[in-house]
Order: C-alpha cells, then sequence, then structure tokens
C-alpha cells in the first residue's frame, strides 16, 4: 500500500496510486466529476462498497466532502458510519490488481474484497 496523499486524517484516504488512477478515469469522461464512495447492503459479508463518480452538483449539504488537490470524494453521513477511516488503494497488477478497500472498522471482508460485515 501506498502511503496516503494527505497529512491530516481525514474519514476516507487514498493512496497516490489510487488517487492517480482515479484522475485518469475522471479524464476519459470529459467532466469534472467527483467520486462519491459508500456502502450498501448485500455482498457475500453483508455490506458492499460503492463507488462511483457523480457531477458535483448533486452533492447533498449532508455530505462529507475530503478534498484531494482539488479532487473531491465525498460520502453520506450513514456510509461513514461504517467506513470512516477506509484506506482506497489501487494496483495494476494482472493478477490481484484493482481497487482494494482496507477498513479498519470491518469485523470480516469476503475473499474478493468489496463486502464486508461489522
Amino acid at each position: 500500500m501506498t502511503e496516503a496523499t494527505q497529512t491530516q486524517q481525514k474519514g476516507i484516504l487514498m493512496s497516490d496510486s489510487a488517487l492517480q488512477h482515479v484522475l485518469e478515469l475522471r479524464a476519459k469522461h470529459g467532466k469534472d466529476l467527483c467520486l462519491r464512495v459508500g456502502v450498501r447492503g448485500g455482498g457475500c459479508s453483508g455490506m458492499s462498497y460503492t463507488m462511483d463518480f457523480e457531477d458535483p452538483s448533486n452533492i447533498q449539504p449532508t455530505d462529507e466532502i475530503f478534498d484531494y488537490e482539488g479532487f473531491k470524494v465525498i460520502s453520506d453521513p450513514k456510509s461513514l458510519l461504517y467506513i470512516y477511516g477506509l484506506m482506497l488503494d489501487y494496483s495494476d497488477a494482472l493478477i490481484g490488481g484493482g481497487f482494494k478497500f482496507t477498513n479498519p472498522n470491518a469485523a470480516q471482508t469476503c475473499g474478493c474484497g468489496t463486502s464486508f460485515s461489522t
């Protein structure tokens, strides 16, 4: 895992490689989008991570906003109850590559790493 890009504690942490990859993906959309990270019920362990680009005009007054060099990562307060302190990392390895969620609140995670339980 690589070092997080910020110096202060944030509710959602991103490694340099995750931030770089997200910025590359956003550039392909050709719009100024932010990243929404959250959870929903389901998955093999009870809760699944969600992550998608979103137009900044959809940010709600209750959303938490984390700034990474001008790029906004947002999450709703209910999701943050389960993922506060989450580290989002990215690897381009052929086997086991992709985004990786490391959640300090997860008591159990599934083998694929996309769902968890508390």
